[in-house]
């Protein structure tokens, strides 16, 4: 990132602070902050370009990951948030289910509870449906997860990755798998997590039409937790 003026970079950042934290629309951006349309206009910029992907990323010095967690919470999608394009939903992780409009956070955490990775997907997809793609880059760890992730195939793929699978068995299993019931308490941690985004009013319910913008604000709310 380029900038020639620190103090106008820090109050564009504290305005999408704002932002993320009030839930506001853009035109009801304090004025003090600067024009409501110049900081949508440079935060859709950074979106495209992966600015605040990469800021969540390098924050990420020394993750624990003696162990990982992996879970997805909903949020509600407002009603403003359709409509992007026609046929678009799918695309832009919009979907029904029994909470209504909404989208589905995917998350990846470390034995501490922050953040590693996420994918957005409609809210009535399948929690194991993005299982492998939020543990395909992580080795030589405890995976844990709830029974929804209870899976013949991703617990092959983290034996593969040398990955043991702290997951309890699904009832209709005829032969049950035993697992470590005293680590699995530590999977409160990634609940904790979901419960410190959804403080961020803009991550709680998704106003915007495009999953990549709603995609930055999450990712900077992540940025925010491991600067803390």
């Amino acid at each position: 990132i380029r900038w020639r003026n620190k103090r106008k970079l820090r109050l564009f950042i504290e305005a999408i602070w704002y932002i993320v934290r009030s839930g506001c629309q853009w035109r009801l951006l304090p004025s003090s902050y600067g024009s409501w349309r110049a900081i949508h206009a440079r935060f859709q910029c950074w979106s495209r370009k992966g600015v605040w992907q990469e800021l969540f990323q390098s924050l990420q010095l020394n993750p624990d990951l003696e162990a990982t967690m992996i879970d997805s919470t909903i949020v509600r999608a407002h009603a403003c948030s359709a409509g992007y394009y026609k046929g678009s939903q799918d695309q832009e992780a919009l979907g029904r289910s029994k909470g209504g409009f909404t989208t589905k956070i995917h998350a990846l955490v470390d034995a501490l509870g922050n953040p590693l990775k996420f994918i957005l997907t409609p809210g009535q997809r399948n929690d194991i449906t993005q299982a492998e793609n939020l543990t395909k880059d992580i080795t030589n760890t405890t995976v844990i997860a709830d029974k929804g992730y209870d899976a013949n195939h991703l617990i092959d793929s983290l034996k593969i990755q040398q990955c043991k699978a702290v997951i309890p068995p699904k009832k209709n299993r005829k032969n049950p798998r035993d697992y470590d019931t005293h680590i699995y308490k530590e999977r409160h941690l990634i609940e904790c997590f979901f419960g410190k985004i959804k403080h961020f009013r803009r991550i709680f319910s998704r106003f915007d039409k495009s999953s990549s913008i709603f995609l930055s604000f999450l990712n900077f709310a992540a940025a925010l937790i491991w600067l803390r």
